[in-house]
């Protein structure tokens, strides 16, 4: 994962290449009681970065991104397979109440459902809950009877940008989406091997945040 972090002293060069652009780095390195030798490399990183630009003869300045921007284009390079967590699996013949249990036990809001190894439905607490409500014999109903079932499953693949699986997130009202593999792309065969939840997404931001 790219981290976004400037120094104290690449944070004094954009104020004051902010303040008197065009500036050359003679100036600026006046202004810090430097020698350019030392900015070079701080120059050199701000300018690759795409925070300032320089024009032969004329200096250096600001391209206007601001560091919100930063925190756009690192998530743009981050994917999935960079912050999935360890999947929650059940086999779909489990009872009700073998599931209802295991969930409390875990902490989690939903769970990925398969058949042989392989993603056939997920079901949530809500589900579960409706179950309780409806008179449901929560030892002898296997989870697989309340499930949502494929195709009708939203999922993500490990190479799929984790801004895209935040949107399926917020777009479809779900608090986690299953990472999967494709065993056989024909019968639409999926191998379940992680998860992004609402969580996942929250700490990224607040990891991006700390290192503005």
């Amino acid at each position: 994962m790219r981290h976004i972090q400037l120094s104290e002293r690449q944070e004094k060069i954009i104020q004051i290449v902010t303040d008197n652009q065009p500036i050359t780095s003679d100036a600026i390195a006046g202004r810090l009681n430097l020698t350019r030798a030392t900015l070079r490399p701080d120059l050199a990183i701000l300018t690759m970065a795409g925070i300032l630009d320089a024009r032969p003869k004329v200096g250096y300045f600001v391209t206007g991104k601001t560091k919100l921007s930063y925190v756009s284009d690192t998530i743009k390079d981050i994917y999935v397979k960079d912050v999935l967590s360890v999947p929650i699996v059940l086999d779909e013949a489990i009872s009700l109440y073998d599931a209802i249990v295991f969930i409390f036990l875990e902490d989690i809001s939903s769970v990925y459902v398969t058949n042989e190894g392989f993603l056939t439905g997920v079901v949530s607490r809500k589900d579960f809950l409706r179950s309780a409500i409806g008179g449901t014999d929560l030892h002898k109903v296997p989870i697989g009877v309340v499930m949502t079932r494929m195709p009708n499953i939203i999922y993500t693949t490990k190479e799929e940008n984790i801004l895209s699986a935040a949107i399926k997130l917020i777009e479809h009202q779900i608090d986690s989406i299953p990472v999967v593999e494709f065993i056989d792309v024909d019968q639409k065969r999926l191998r379940v091997i992680g998860r992004v939840t609402k969580t996942t997404i929250t700490r990224l931001f607040v990891e991006l945040g700390n290192n503005l």
